[in-house]
């Protein structure tokens, strides 16, 4: 990351190319490749993805400096899309003096998060500068509200979350901001980043106030940018971790934790809580060597089929920066398939981001109607007064679509009970073997979500008159129906019926004992969820030659650079007491312990002891694994010291434009004990050498990151590595150094 220090904010600049050029993110039709913001923008970060009113797609992102050349600051661009590939940049959501009092002159807007609140659209965003003290990054959370996400967008009077002094000096990071509807129709904001960590608040029922106590959900020094959504009655913390904007070295990514309640604690894979010293954080998205890196940042999206799509930011490693050789990291926006698999979400089956042409997500289907015109000749009516006109369908009755779907499909449509007392959908079954099917009906009204005979209750205060997206998704005879305000992984309520066969035949609208207004009805195939994960690089049998158990002093096929007499092997261990010294930057004090390491693809292994205490500051003390060129290129695995966290991180420096660049990426929770993995594999195509990391508690579960590479034609070497500091003294035990194939 290298490593996060308190004071002075993380650079998270962006620019914004604003193309008349034709988009270049599709490859050929219903498909696309990375990035998708080709298009209009050099870079996009922070990205938000919404749904409008109009059917159409709604991207907002980051875009605080000028584009080279362009003249001008954005400040929060929106981009607009049919098909979540092919984007067209429309405006930016602040004019150039558009600024709520609180803000400072010079304040910039950034990682923008926009929901439908309260029957409106509500825009989150960062302050940077309010003025209050001379420090230049009093950050506050505001908030905007809008008609359309097109907006025009006008800033509340107060912030959300004002400036919050740190006890350790300046102002606490209060950026970020991401807001969620729970499941009682409580309204919640998440926000913060390193100086601070991540907390959760409370907010009014309109969505631009904060109450109560604020309750830390993730800790300091570990995590960012978070995004919050609610899956089978368990709520997912997205956060991003490891530093965004460190150019070819920049190893962000995306892990995630679960709770029942919104605020908390959320918990990993592995039971690991995220608010800890020892910080857990189950990996969504990290960078899998191929042209992506610094991979984070995110929000989800859903397309008409029901499948989950990933929003994010990335660096193209041949690519880094808006103005090179440095500057401003150039970080475009990206999409990618988000899997669920035994209830965890994951990009691409765990395959990671994206490199080629990938089949696009679903925006249309064989019902899908805007209401854009009076005509209603694809429709039926059978009985009740029905109007399409200004962009919605109003009127009471029933109204059938002519289109027949049947089999696994999802149905939709955003509604609004203007005087009815129920509305809602109803799939009507067609006629086989002489019998006509019963249809089911899906409706919401009285206090309650209904699903034929099966209800729940709507959460007390449900104002139905705010426009809401009720979704049915019917697998086989499992029937499943959403009701959500923002369409964003924010379900309010939810129920679930068996049907007596597969549906099949006809969509209606339908609106009892009054008018009611619909819009955006679709019906599509249901997705095809994925049910198994990419596989983790295969571990064989151990490579005696190269390997070392430390049993009869220290082999003579090491290598030292620097050697450091006070290491000793002795009863089947080598010990190392950290050194007061560094292999990063232009120092290279620290000493290297190497070996050769076998021709082809290999797995290294160490199992290190270090221990580091929790919760103490204790700057940046760490041991563990090393693949080593030289001193400027080299990829280090370490448990280590950071603040007052205890972290797996996996370093990376390189040489780049005369000078050494270092970053790095978070790889898994260690324990006091931790195992270290190095997955080696010579790129077929390119010969690039690539070095993906793993690590465990125990030795026997898992964790897999990210990869870092080395040009083809080096030889990187394998080796160990303690230092960072010699206060207080404590020593590394390594038990092993293993090679398999």
């Amino acid at each position: 990351m290298g490593h996060l220090r308190r004071g002075g904010a993380l650079a998270a600049v962006l620019t914004l190319l604003l193309a008349g050029a034709a988009p270049a993110s599709a490859a050929r039709p219903d498909h696309y490749r990375n990035p998708v913001s080709a298009g209009f923008a050099d870079t996009f970060a922070d990205p938000v993805v919404v749904r409008g009113d109009d059917g159409l797609w709604y991207a907002f992102g980051t875009s605080d400096p000028l584009r080279e050349g362009e003249g001008r600051a954005h400040r929060v661009p929106i981009a607009r899309s049919a098909d979540l590939v092919d984007w067209t940049y429309v405006a930016d959501a602040f004019a150039p003096d558009q600024r709520p009092a609180y803000a400072a002159p010079g304040a910039a807007f950034w990682a923008p998060d926009v929901r439908r609140v309260a029957g409106r659209w509500v825009m989150y965003v960062t302050v940077t500068d309010t003025g209050v003290s001379d420090d230049t990054f009093d950050t506050a959370v505001g908030v905007a509200t809008a008609p359309s996400p097109a907006g025009p967008w006008t800033f509340a009077d107060t912030p959300v979350v004002p400036p919050r002094p740190g006890a350790g000096g300046g102002y606490l990071w209060t950026i970020d901001p991401s807001q969620l509807t729970g499941a009682d129709g409580r309204h919640w904001l998440y926000y913060g980043s390193y100086y601070g960590g991540i907390s959760v608040t409370e907010l009014s029922p309109d969505g631009l106030r904060a109450v109560g106590t604020p309750t830390p959900v993730a800790i300091d020094n570990k995590f960012e940018g978070a995004y919050v959504l609610r899956r089978d009655g368990w709520y997912y913390l997205f956060a991003s971790t490891a530093n965004c904007c460190a150019g070819p070295a920049t190893g962000y990514s995306v892990q995630v934790g679960r709770s029942r309640d919104p605020r908390g604690p959320f918990t990993d894979r592995d039971g690991q809580r995220l608010d800890v010293s020892r910080a857990g954080g189950t990996p969504v998205l990290t960078q899998n060597g191929n042209r992506w890196i610094g991979t984070g940042h995110n929000a989800v999206l859903t397309d008409l089929s029901g499948q989950d799509w990933i929003a994010y930011h990335a660096i193209d490693r041949a690519d880094p920066y808006l103005d090179e050789p440095f500057g401003v990291n150039e970080r475009p926006m990206l999409l990618d398939r988000l899997d669920w698999i035994d209830g965890w979400p994951t990009v691409n089956a765990g395959a990671g981001p994206s490199g080629t042409v990938q089949t696009a997500p679903v925006t249309t289907g064989p019902v899908d109607a805007r209401f854009a015109t009076a005509d209603l000749r694809g429709w039926r009516a059978g009985h009740g007064r029905w109007q399409a006109a200004d962009g919605v369908l109003t009127g009471s009755g029933t109204l059938t679509s002519r289109t027949r779907i049947g089999g696994d499909l999802r149905v939709e449509t955003d509604l609004r009970l203007t005087g009815a007392a129920t509305a809602g959908l109803r799939l009507t079954g067609a006629a086989t073997a002489g019998l006509r099917l019963h249809g089911v009906d899906v409706r919401v009204g009285r206090g309650r979500l209904s699903a034929g005979a099966a209800s729940t209750a709507l959460p007390v205060g449900l104002d139905l008159r705010d426009r809401h997206n009720l979704a049915i998704e019917v697998r086989g005879r499992q029937l499943v129906a959403t009701l959500s305000p923002s369409r964003l992984g924010d379900p309010v309520a939810q129920v679930s019926v068996r049907l007596p066969r597969p549906a099949t035949g006809e969509v209606s609208v339908r609106a009892e004992g009054g008018p009611a207004e619909f819009d955006n009805v679709s019906a599509a195939r249901l997705y095809r969820p994925a049910r198994h994960t990419a596989p983790d690089p295969r571990v064989g049998p151990v490579l005696r030659g190269y390997s070392d158990e430390f049993t009869g002093g220290l082999d003579p096929a090491w290598q030292w650079v620097r050697q450091d007499p006070a290491v000793t092997v002795t009863g089947g261990a080598l010990r190392w007491p950290v050194q007061d010294a560094d292999l990063s930057g232009t120092g290279n004090t620290a000493g290297v312990l190497l070996r050769d390491a076998p021709a082809g693809n290999y797995v290294a292994e160490t199992k290190v002891t270090l221990d580091l205490g929790e919760d103490s500051v204790r700057n940046y003390q760490q041991a563990g694994l090393v693949a080593y060129a030289d001193d400027d290129r080299f990829a280090r695995l370490t448990q280590v010291a950071i603040w007052n966290t205890r972290q797996v991180e996996y370093g990376y420096e390189l040489p780049f434009a005369g000078q050494p660049v270092y970053g790095g990426s978070i790889v898994g929770t260690p324990g006091t004990t931790t195992w270290l993995r190095l997955a080696h594999r010579i790129d077929p195509v390119d010969g690039e050498h690539e070095f993906r990391a793993g690590s465990s508690r125990d030795g026997k579960h898992w964790t897999w990151g990210a990869v870092w590479t080395f040009p083809a034609g080096t030889t990187p070497r394998i080796g160990l590595v303690a230092h960072g500091g010699a206060t207080p003294a404590v020593t590394a035990e390594f038990d092993y150094l293993r090679f398999h194939r």
